[in-house]
């Protein structure tokens, strides 16, 4: 299983939660995080935005994230799921 994913669609974070812990014993913590498209930003409106990637280039990056954590912290295992392309506000 890759540890890290760019793609467009929307995803489930439990059902990623659920596969990265499935069948194993030795997991005591899963912490997730979800970003979201606001609304508004700063007083502004905000009717959507266009994440944009390099591919290849930005996997590379959320690999390297991935390396600090493990180096850092005691991570049994780990998944970077990052949505790129058009998004509108309540978009996770």
């Amino acid at each position: 299983m890759p540890r890290v994913r760019v793609q467009e669609a929307v995803f489930d974070a439990g059902a990623e939660a659920a596969a990265l812990t499935e069948g194993r014993r030795d997991v005591g913590a899963v912490a997730t995080f979800v970003g979201f498209v606001r609304d508004g930003n700063e007083g502004d409106a905000v009717h959507g935005m266009t994440l944009e990637h390099y591919p290849g280039m930005t996997e590379r990056a959320l690999e390297a994230i991935c390396d600090e954590a493990v180096s850092r912290w005691s991570v049994l295992a780990l998944r970077i799921v990052h949505r790129v392309g058009a998004l509108v506000p309540g978009d996770p």
